[in-house]
């Protein structure tokens, strides 16, 4: 009761609304975490009250700015932030990309065990990666400009690229290739954290929607 109030209060700090049975997905999946962490070394973040504002809702925090059908997450690791967008809005198209194997296949297991058929995981490299998606998540595993330089060409002409950052560094953002510009730089606060946190938002320089 005391982790489902934590996220109940999150997600009241957030200003979300979830679809009925999310909250609860959500708490079976930091569960799921919390058990395969133990063999699988996931996430440095022991504690199952920790994982709900360093995890859940600093996942969710970006929600609000997700555009689109598609999503993809790269460099997904433990399903961060994918599997928390993919539960909570269950009408999203979500690719994890993950090219470490163990890290693979916990996130089929959680695909399965959660029953999300919103949700597809491709063991592969960046680089390697096929698609066009409205939306790219990354939780801040590079620089911009590398980030871009591996993944930059999954992005839809008219998507977002949304960076997950504690800061944002002036360096890297003058550092983004031409072909790309910032879109917007937003604050974010985390309900249960007092860490920083931004997302910068990237688009493909020809596009000015939004």
């Amino acid at each position: 009761m005391e982790l489902a109030q934590k996220l109940a209060d999150g997600l009241a700090g957030l200003q979300l609304e979830l679809p009925e049975g999310a909250q609860g997905k959500l708490l079976a999946y930091l569960h799921l975490l919390a058990h395969w962490n133990r063999a699988y070394n996931l996430t440095a973040v022991r504690d199952r009250g920790e994982m709900v504002p360093r995890h859940l809702l600093d996942s969710l925090a970006v929600l609000p700015f997700v555009r689109g059908e598609s999503l993809v997450d790269i460099g997904s690791g433990a399903g961060l932030p994918g599997i928390p967008l993919a539960i909570a809005r269950p009408g999203l198209a979500v690719t994890l990309i993950e090219s470490n194997g163990k890290k693979a296949r916990f996130l089929r297991e959680a695909v399965r065990a959660l029953a999300l058929p919103n949700v597809v995981v491709e063991q592969v490299r960046v680089q390697d990666a096929a698609g066009s998606f409205d939306t790219v998540t990354a939780r801040a595993f590079s620089s911009l400009a590398d980030m871009l330089a591996w993944g930059g060409h999954l992005l839809a002409d008219e998507g977002r690229w949304l960076a997950l950052k504690g800061r944002a560094d002036q360096d890297e953002i003058a550092g983004v290739p031409d072909e790309f510009r910032v879109a917007a730089v937003r604050q974010v606060r985390v309900p249960g954290t007092e860490a920083n946190r931004c997302v910068i938002e990237l688009a493909r320089s020809s596009s000015r929607n939004g």
